[in-house]
């Protein structure tokens, strides 16, 4: 690694007394020169993530730097707190690893791996993963609950939360406030308010919400102020200190302040750009920083996979231009009447944002409130003919899962785009991985009708789509974060193409076998296809069958495969709950015998993006292995 470009020892390391309510000229000034420095830093290393195809973001930590370099001098002056930077915003880690490099539990040139695999600096901070960080912080607006807990354990310490106001729009925290309001907790949040989340500005899309209106109202002290004032920001932090309870400060600022070409964008939401980034630190007058980031390259995989087409699509952009299609033939009377589509900011993410684009008069742009869009979408959908949209990330899943339970109580009709499942390409690591999907299948024998599907690659995206959309129920479909090939037939032709029609659960012969059967689906599907090909090439003759609709029985599919010598169940979806904890079972109950496995995620991630693969074993390298075993 090159030496860390920006001298990170130029950090004043201040002690700060909550005594006292106003900064000594010396005081601010080591303040203002930490602020510049740190932000200097966030600035270049997240963009190594950018530079090497990882991502990251860059404006949650960018932003919050004058509140942490108060925390830290308030740290090291006083015993009376708990010294944790709890954050509820993890992908605001950034903050977590700077932190770790300053106090010397992270050599500095590590940084300059941010989110590479392998590197222990993943995307959202995993307590006992990286050196220096002090906890987990999940998904977004899950740490206030928890540190009302820490502050619980802590009595007499000042406990302090990061929030911003998209962490405040998860329904968690409406439960945190009245408890720690009732419980007189000494929890201090720092929330950073700068009107941007993913997909716009909370003001145009919750019209009528206020993040200080809403704390004041279950009872919090809420003292609010401009960020950027250093001043003001550390009055009301000591005030805050000072104050018995629970207190928010809120620190309104833009997005990404002195940031030209970000300032104020939903843009500074994610990594900063090469381009942004070098166009900065040259300014800044940190020119070797500016040479690393030109001269950074991503990590590829060469690899080449056989029985797949070199055509590669985002099944969760399909997804949305398979629902436009699907909608292009309703009137617009009977899209209006007959149809809503409801997101939770991810609509870029999900592919939602086609339909957006193409039919704005059904599309509901909400806020980061995953439960109460997904009810929302089924309470539309309660009518017969009627049916709701919703689109989310799969790791959210586990959060809609009292939701799912209503709505099939309810006979709703819904059509569920879950994108980023499993593990593929997923550098958020491990509080991100879509792993546990079939928890959305847990009515019982006689419940409205559930199904959950995986199509393969972009041409059974489509296919699914254009089937299930008008079926009644629930429907969840899943996409990955990475984007997939075009799965070919023995005769190098496109498996899904033509006039191929999905036939929801149905099982599908990819390759026929007379030793053994791999079952697979979803991106795991055309890394099977490869090592089924080179099995085959060594004279191991196993085929391959695609499972797109996860929780149906095919049986005669399952007869088929269950009288075989061997079955495998691949699957990026979490070894305990996932397709293969089911199958075994369905053939035992069937009275087959043959040897069976299954392989799936099983570990901690290591960060990066198509390297979470052959960490977990589920690469084709893994499946040749466990085949070979199984002989």
């Amino acid at each position: 690694m090159a030496q860390f470009p920006i001298d990170l020892g130029a950090y004043n390391r201040i002690s700060l007394d909550a005594g006292s309510p106003t900064l000594s000229p010396e005081q601010k000034a080591a303040l203002k020169a930490n602020i510049q420095l740190c932000r200097d830093a966030i600035i270049f290393f997240t963009a190594t993530g950018a530079a090497r195809g990882v991502g990251g973001h860059t404006g949650g930590p960018y932003d919050t730097v004058p509140e942490v370099m108060i925390m830290d001098a308030l740290f090291r002056g006083s015993d009376d707190f708990v010294p944790i930077f709890f954050d509820e915003a993890g992908h605001r880690v950034g903050t977590q690893y700077l932190m770790a490099a300053l106090s010397g539990d992270l050599p500095a040139e590590q940084l300059m791996l941010y989110r590479e695999a392998h590197s222990h600096l993943p995307g959202h901070p995993e307590l006992g993963f990286t050196p220096g960080v002090k906890f987990s912080s999940g998904r977004l607006g899950h740490m206030w609950p928890y540190v009302n807990g820490v502050a619980m354990a802590n009595p007499g310490k000042t406990v302090f939360c990061l929030g911003s106001d998209g962490s405040q729009q998860e329904g968690d925290d409406a439960e945190a406030a009245r408890l720690s309001v009732a419980q007189g907790l000494n929890v201090k949040l720092l929330i950073d308010d700068n009107d941007v989340t993913i997909a716009g500005h909370p003001s145009h899309y919750l019209k009528g919400c206020s993040t200080a209106q809403t704390l004041r109202g279950h009872g919090l002290t809420v003292l609010e102020g401009n960020g950027e004032d250093i001043d003001d920001l550390y009055a009301r932090i000591v005030k805050a200190i000072n104050t018995e309870g629970p207190v928010a400060v809120i620190n309104h600022r833009p997005m990404c302040p002195g940031i030209p070409g970000l300032e104020g964008s939903n843009h500074g939401h994610d990594v900063i750009s090469v381009k942004l980034a070098v166009e900065y630190l040259e300014a800044r007058g940190y020119q070797a920083a500016a040479d690393y980031l030109k001269s950074a390259k991503p990590a590829k995989q060469d690899y080449t996979f056989k029985g797949s087409s070199d055509k590669w699509d985002a099944n969760r952009n399909v997804f949305g231009d398979a629902a436009v299609a699907v909608l292009g033939r309703m009137s617009e009377a009977e899209r209006v009447e007959k149809v809503r589509v409801i997101d939770s900011d991810l609509e870029g993410s999900c592919g939602l944002v086609k339909i957006h684009n193409a039919y704005p008069e059904i599309f509901i742009s909400s806020g980061i409130m995953e439960r109460g869009n997904f009810s929302a979408a089924a309470g539309f959908g309660m009518e017969k003919g009627k049916q709701g949209i919703f689109g989310t990330f799969s790791a959210f899943l586990e959060m809609n899962i009292s939701e799912i339970t209503m709505a099939r109580l309810n006979n709703s009709n819904v059509l569920s785009h879950y994108s980023h499942s499993g593990i593929d390409d997923m550098a958020d690591n491990t509080c991100h991985f879509g792993l546990n999907s079939f928890f959305a299948d847990n009515g019982l024998d006689d419940a409205y009708a559930t199904n959950l599907y995986f199509p393969a690659d972009p041409n059974q995206m489509r296919a699914c789509v254009e089937s299930v959309f008008h079926d009644e129920g629930l429907r969840f479909i899943f996409s990955t974060r990475s984007k997939t090939p075009i799965i070919l037939d023995e005769n190098g032709n496109e498996r899904f193409g033509g006039d191929y029609k999905f036939v929801s659960g149905k099982d599908e012969v990819i390759r026929e076998g007379t030793q053994g059967y791999i079952v697979s689906f979803g991106e795991a599907l055309y890394r099977a296809l490869d090592a089924v090909e080179r099995l085959k090439e060594e004279g191991i003759d196993v085929g391959l069958i695609n499972k797109p609709t996860l929780n149906a029985l095919d049986e005669d599919m399952l007869a088929k495969v269950g009288m075989s010598p061997l079955v495998l169940v691949v699957e990026s979806f979490n070894r305990k709950t996932g397709l293969g904890s089911r199958y075994g079972s369905w053939l035992l109950e069937r009275g087959f015998t043959p040897k069976f496995a299954h392989i799936g995620t099983h570990k901690e991630g290591c960060g990066g993006l198509w390297e979470q693969y052959p960490h977990q074993g589920l690469d084709p390298v893994g499946i040749i292995a466990k085949i070979k075993s199984m002989r």
